[in-house]
């Protein structure tokens, strides 16, 4: 769909047509094209076409309802990422502040890397100080009570990624503390929520930057038990796809609580119904995902 020179969403339309895509509503279509930018729209072709050649059967609109389904697909899963941090930082200052103190966090000698230490608290000074003029807890430590800010209310200034790379430098014992509350309880606990934290902040900023989660192949794989591996697509060599995103909806059941991670489950089982041309496998999902998960 996408040539390296200009062209007009006349040329577009011309272009999709010779490669043989049927465009029923013309008028719809460059609407589309000129607000969604064609060069970002083709990826959400790549799987109706072979060599720039589309499949017969392959319409513009079979494009927008995978453009349309991913988008919709992209804010379920923010929005329980957003949980998920949310309660990551709870916990985090919560388990922390019991051990070391409302300003604990301040001293670096309470964490294993003080230049990451030291990178995101100056980060987070920085949102300080922006934020100031607007948030009202942070004009009540600093301008009226003139005191440092409470680790569990500070956590508000932290963002997904900077809670993942704290909880990574802090002392063991405080992470398998944390790790139990989140149900890893193995040995490998602290790391595997390490592990899960990360794998959280990549798709995290993916959703929140509107990427495309269809059909993508991700490098950083998911850590799964042998239970969860099994519940993976296995291809006809008999090894298991956990490039797709389904191994990373698989964290977000451990990470959610029950009810939430069922909401999250009824959301998109409502996208695939309100939708139902967009593959799932393209995810991940086992066509059995349903009853699986």
């Amino acid at each position: 769909m996408a040539d390296k020179d200009f062209k007009t969403i006349d040329e577009q339309i011309e272009l999709l047509r010779s490669r043989g895509l049927t465009i029923e509503d013309e008028a719809k279509a460059k609407d589309f094209l000129l607000r969604n930018n064609y060069y970002r729209v083709s990826g959400y072709s790549l799987t109706l076409r072979k060599n720039d050649v589309f499949a017969k059967s392959a319409t513009f609109q079979n494009i927008e309802d995978i453009y349309n389904f991913d988008h919709e697909f992209r804010h379920i899963i923010l929005h329980h990422i957003e949980t998920i941090e949310v309660q990551m930082k709870s916990i985090y200052a919560y388990e922390f502040t019991k051990v070391y103190g409302p300003l604990g966090y301040l001293d670096t000698a309470n964490f294993s890397n003080q230049a990451k230490h030291k990178e995101i608290i100056d980060k987070a000074n920085q949102q300080k100080r922006q934020r100031l003029a607007h948030e009202a807890y942070l004009k009540h430590f600093i301008n009226d009570l003139h005191q440092e800010i409470p680790l569990w209310a500070y956590v508000d200034l932290l963002t997904i990624s900077d809670i993942s790379f704290l909880y990574s430098i802090s002392e063991r014992p405080l992470k398998e503390t944390i790790a139990h509350r989140f149900g890893l309880t193995m040995n490998r606990g602290p790391e595997i929520l390490g592990q899960y934290m990360h794998s959280m902040t990549i798709i995290r900023n993916l959703c929140a930057h509107g990427s495309r989660i269809y059909n993508r192949l991700f490098e950083q794989k998911p850590s799964l038990n042998k239970k969860e591996q099994a519940l993976l697509i296995r291809r006809e060599d008999g090894t298991m796809d956990n490039s797709h995103f389904f191994g990373f909806f698989v964290i977000m059941r451990r990470l959610l609580p029950a009810e939430n991670f069922a909401e999250m489950k009824e959301a998109v089982i409502a996208l695939t119904e309100k939708y139902p041309f967009v593959r799932m496998d393209y995810y991940g999902f086992r066509d059995d995902w349903k009853e699986k998960l």
